[in-house]
């Protein structure tokens, strides 16, 4: 059987994130983050895809993104992956020893009102909750420097948020997180599950397909002979 097809529509809104193999490290100094990033804007040129927000941590990364033609996200991640990894092994002479990353990216669609903020956010401060900066913008390699850099960074990976960045954002980046809020986001991740409203997560898991990430894991509990179903 092959893989299933991966939810990847026009317009929409995604996370996507992918980690190094074994969540070794895929960024070891500033040049590979520097050379991925690089790579991004290169993939973003050739793939019809944008990037809202995104970090890049030592041994995984996260992009919110919304691909404007049906697949253009999996184009994309699926040339920057590959030409990361060749790369990668060409500059360290290490062709032929081994994968960089665990395999294909994960992702989920994410409606676009306080939910996307939700998800930026969390995205925006991955680093600080690593603890790798005291402040959310001190982390270079992320939407969040970059939207602050005065003037603005090259290569211009960005694309403006398809709804109102709020006043003081970098002050709500900092700021902590609900546990309900972190959860829902890693549970999400976890299962590819659409991250929005009750009616909209329902009616975009019809859409996509997704109905069996909004299902509890494991096998139904089985009835004993005799005895009926709870309704």
């Amino acid at each position: 059987m092959g893989r299933p097809k991966r939810a990847d529509e026009a317009g929409g809104i995604y996370h996507a994130l992918n980690r190094g193999n074994s969540r070794a490290a895929i960024f070891d100094k500033p040049d590979d983050f520097d050379a991925f990033e690089r790579i991004l804007a290169e993939g973003l040129s050739r793939y019809p895809c944008q990037i809202l927000a995104y970090q890049l941590m030592p041994n995984h990364w996260h992009l919110v993104v919304r691909p404007t033609a049906d697949g253009g996200m999996s184009d994309l991640l699926r040339w920057v992956t590959l030409t990361h990894t060749m790369r990668r092994h060409a500059h360290r002479h290490t062709s032929g020893k081994g994968h960089i990353y665990q395999g294909r990216f994960k992702s989920f669609p994410v409606q676009d009102d306080e939910h996307f903020l939700v998800v930026c956010r969390y995205v925006e401060r991955n680093a600080r909750q690593a603890g790798l900066v005291t402040l959310a913008e001190d982390w270079k390699w992320g939407s969040l420097a970059r939207w602050l850099a005065k003037p603005r960074r090259k290569p211009d990976l960005l694309t403006p948020w398809p709804i109102a960045r709020p006043s003081h954002w970098k002050d709500r980046v900092n700021q902590a997180m609900s546990k309900k809020e972190v959860d829902a986001v890693r549970h999400a991740i976890r299962r590819g599950s659409p991250f929005g409203d009750p009616d909209w997560t329902q009616s975009i898991a019809r859409r996509l397909n997704l109905d069996s990430t909004l299902r509890p894991r494991g096998r139904p509990k089985k009835v004993a002979p005799g005895r009926k179903k709870e309704s």
